[in-house]
């Protein structure tokens, strides 16, 4: 009896390769072209993610930096309390380096994914609400940092934003002051002038996918309900605000949680213009100053970890909030 039941899961998978290779039913063909449109995913899933972050995981644990061997958690034990050290009030005698990168990571990327969707939100409305002289072109223009690498997008910034940027001269012409007490970039790191620029290099690369995403929600919007509303005496505003928003209200959620990843995996311009020392600047530094293996593995991995779960919990928000 005990054979037969510890043998039944096996026989079960069996059946389940025999029907993918000779199907006999149309349920079975239906699997079968499940399993072959599946098959490219999993295996770049396999080579592209599972087996690096496996390693990565092997490497965070490794007791030494210039092989995988051994096992250690120092590495995870040298973060977390770090992170504690960071908390204000809290007595920890610990380096709140660790601590500190991850506060600027999430607090930066709140506030640039907050300023970008607001954006965006105006740019999809204009776009989809009104007849805008060459709408392709403008399409275009906006899309176009999208295809950009992070470096281009800081460049960009310095020409602007720079010593001898664009912008910068013009402000100096107006206001009287040196170009070195206007310029966003070039500025030592975590000063205010510094982060402001970095806040517009990141907006430069957020806005598009924020705009684009939303245009997609607008497509969805029920413009009879606007027009029925604009008919009864609502001004544009109170439109927008008690007819359009609600409708488009998860895409605007969406565009938050797609944003907000994008800005804590943003690196490019990060390196170039190294106003503040977030999580994948950390990364480099790690790397190429230290070359300490173990530590960048282990902010990797912590990295990835509350990437996955605050995607996670964020779709179940939305279509909690979308059933609802």
């Amino acid at each position: 009896m005990a054979t037969r039941d510890g043998s039944a899961p096996f026989g079960r998978v069996g059946d389940g390769l025999v029907s993918l290779i000779a199907p006999a039913t149309e349920r079975d063909r239906s699997r079968r072209r499940i399993v072959a449109l599946a098959a490219p995913f999993l295996a770049l899933a396999a080579f592209g993610a599972f087996v690096p972050l496996a390693t990565m995981l092997r490497m965070s644990t490794s007791t030494s930096n210039f092989a995988v061997q051994g096992f250690t958690l120092a590495a995870y034990e040298r973060l977390f309390t770090s992170i504690l050290a960071a908390v204000p009030g809290a007595r920890i005698d610990a380096n709140p380096v660790y601590g500190q990168v991850i506060w600027n990571s999430l607090w930066f990327g709140a506030a640039t994914t907050v300023a970008s969707v607001v954006v965006g939100v105006a740019i999809a409305h204009g776009l989809e609400k009104y007849d805008l002289p060459k709408e392709g072109l403008l399409v275009t223009l906006i899309s176009f940092p999208i295809s950009l690498p992070g470096i281009v997008a800081a460049f960009m910034m310095i020409v602007w934003f720079g010593k001898t940027g664009v912008l910068t001269k013009v402000l100096s012409v107006f206001t009287g002051a040196s170009p070195d007490a206007l310029a966003l970039t070039g500025q030592p790191s975590g000063t205010l002038l510094a982060i402001t620029g970095l806040f517009f290099g990141y907006l430069y690369s957020m806005i598009p996918r924020a705009t684009f995403l939303l245009r997609g929600s607008y497509a969805e919007v029920n413009t009879d309900a606007e027009e029925a509303a604009r008919a009864l005496g609502a001004t544009p505003w109170q439109t927008f605000r008690y007819v359009t928003l609600p409708q488009i209200q998860p895409g605007i959620v969406g565009a938050l949680i797609l944003t907000f990843r994008t800005a804590l995996a943003i690196f490019g311009t990060v390196l170039v213009l190294k106003a503040l020392s977030v999580i994948t600047f950390r990364f480099n530094q790690e790397i190429s100053v230290g070359f300490n293996l173990q530590m960048a593995s282990a902010l990797a991995t912590v990295f990835f970890v509350f990437t996955v779960v605050f995607t996670f919990l964020s779709l179940r928000l939305t279509s909690a909030e979308v059933a609802g």
